[in-house]
């Protein structure tokens, strides 16, 4: 079911956001839901190839194998 949010924002960031929507046929409320989509997938995930260049670099993977046992060991520190 959709969710109705309310943004604030100022004037010089609607119009950006609004030549943006306008120049891809999309209402504002779209725009600003593809854009932050776009952003999130594009920032906060990795694709497969990226996935494969950390899984094949052996400095990496070595410094994650020593992580896991570090935390295995319970060699860590949570930090708030």
């Amino acid at each position: 079911m959709p969710k109705t949010i309310t943004l604030r924002i100022d004037d010089d960031t609607y119009t950006i956001l609004k030549t943006a929507a306008d120049a891809e046929r999309r209402t504002i409320s779209n725009f600003i839901e593809y854009a932050a989509i776009s952003h999130i997938s594009e920032e906060a995930f990795v694709d497969d190839v990226e996935m494969n260049e950390i899984m094949n670099n052996k400095k990496l993977t070595a410094s994650f194998n020593r992580a896991r046992e570090d935390v295995k060991k319970g060699k860590y520190k949570i930090v708030t």
